[in-house]
């Protein structure tokens, strides 16, 4: 005979229990007009990765005029993480929200954006541009990723500072580069190319936080995942030897053909059979999410096409896995090398050109992160937070960086795709509620600066 089953999240085990009275005077100070005119200027903002210092300056300006006390803590000048706080005045958890700046996009580099995307794909305005539709809902990437949910966050630190609630415990607000990358690859290296690691990274090890939880705070459709996927590139090069057209004896079948780049039929095909075992064996089902590593080929490079006289020696193949937490880089390498073992090429080698491992936080340890999210859910929408979609468990995202420091974290936020003012409202309450359910409430009122001076508080120090 087997036991019920443990709930997904526990109200129970949120560390403050939030009233009915403190919901409604927090839902009263969010005005949903401001929050949908802050999300569309912030999302208005072009910021592809490598380029956020806009959008990080106008999160910095908004927190400045509210109160936050915010401050820039970055590698470069040009990539800050904007940090600013709420609470501090009593004895409570200290939770972290973080959101990301950048947004996907094309890379704007040209001769590299041709090859990557159609016309018309990329000359589609949701790339850059965000809207109110006539449908009455929100329009444009930046704002379902990621700057409709740090705009929710943003406004909820605001409502409670309206509602005249302080909490007990820290709350940062936090934007960070690069979560959607780039990677320094190949040529494309060094800080000018780096993504994640000046970002949610960064500003764990040099930010000046020190959370008992976290929340990256990214479209979920009000689901949570406690889970996250990493991922590796895998370069996969196949050898040939380059031939002068003119002398070239062309053969009968293109398996045969000195030139690598006809053996990628095969190769694909070999890479193709392995991926699709690789993802029937990789899915990891917990109670924090359910995770479904995928595979692509990401992109193919072989030879020059401006020096094209003798064919080429090389070509590369280079392959997205996505890891399930508890997965290593090596275990995908180890199948990769030997399904290329199986292919009649004349030589490869397979490298992991980057590795971003995936992790999940202990269910015990996330359990009053988790009810305080789903006691929020309750009070704002009325039913219990449900377990997100495997999409949002099976791919990278923020909440990653503090689970593998130990520091139990989740995903949560409003619906991706399109959210309406209404969905945006919502998801600022639970936020909101899940501040203070986290962090909990003090009475003390923050006490007032004063001038201070290195002679002490004294009009005349030297006076005798």
């Amino acid at each position: 005979m087997t036991g019920t089953p443990a709930p997904f999240a526990d109200p129970a085990h949120a560390p403050y229990a939030v009233s009915a009275a403190e919901r409604d005077a927090i839902a009263a100070a969010i005005d949903t007009d401001e929050l949908v005119q802050l999300a569309l200027a912030l999302g208005n903002i072009p910021a592809p990765s490598r380029s956020e210092a806009a959008a990080a300056q106008f999160v910095f300006d908004w927190m400045q005029r509210e109160g936050f006390r915010p401050r820039k803590v970055g590698a470069t000048p040009e990539r800050p993480n904007i940090i600013g706080e709420i609470g501090g005045h009593g004895t409570g958890a200290n939770l972290l929200l973080t959101a990301h700046l950048d947004t996907e996009s094309p890379s704007g580099i040209t001769h590299q954006d041709r090859f990557r995307y159609r016309e018309a794909t990329l000359a589609d305005p949701e790339w850059t541009q965000c809207w109110l539709d006539e449908d009455g809902r929100l329009r444009g990437y930046p704002i379902s990723n990621d700057r409709g949910p740090m705009s929710c966050f943003l406004i909820a630190a605001k409502a409670l500072n309206k509602a005249g609630i302080t909490l007990a415990g820290t709350a940062w607000l936090t934007a960070c580069p690069g979560e959607i990358g780039p990677e320094p690859i190949e040529e494309y290296e060094g800080v000018a190319y780096l993504g994640k690691d000046i970002g949610a990274h960064y500003l764990f090890h040099h930010g000046g936080v020190a959370p008992d939880y976290a929340i990256a705070a990214e479209g979920t459709d009000f689901g949570m995942t406690w889970t996250g996927c990493g991922y590796a590139l895998f370069r996969v090069r196949i050898f040939g030897r380059g031939v002068f057209t003119p002398i070239l004896e062309t053969p009968e079948h293109a398996v045969n053909h000195p030139n690598p780049i006809y053996r990628l039929g095969p190769v694909i095909e070999a890479l193709h059979r392995w991926s699709q075992a690789w993802e029937a064996a990789s899915v990891h089902d917990v109670r924090g999410g359910r995770s479904v590593p995928r595979v692509q080929i990401a992109s193919v490079r072989g030879g020059a096409p401006m020096d094209f006289g003798a064919g080429t020696e090389v070509c590369a193949l280079y392959l997205d896995v996505a890891l399930a937490p508890r997965q290593k880089a090596a275990d995908a390498m180890h199948g990769i090398v030997e399904a290329m073992r199986a292919v009649d090429v004349e030589g490869f080698d397979v490298e992991p050109v980057v590795v971003r491992h995936g992790f999940e936080a202990e269910d015990a340890a996330v359990a009053p992160l988790a009810g305080a999210v789903d006691a929020a859910t309750r009070l704002a929408r009325g039913a219990p937070v449900e377990r997100a979609h495997p999409v949002y468990s099976s791919m990278w995202r923020d909440h990653n960086v503090f689970n593998m420091h130990c520091i139990p974290a989740i995903t949560t936020g409003m619906p991706r795709w399109r959210p309406t003012p209404a969905d945006m409202a919502s998801s600022a309450l639970i936020y909101a509620l899940t501040m203070l359910a986290i962090c909990g409430r003090t009475l003390d009122r923050p006490a007032a600066a004063s001038a201070m001076s290195v002679y002490g508080e004294g009009a005349a120090p030297f006076d005798t």
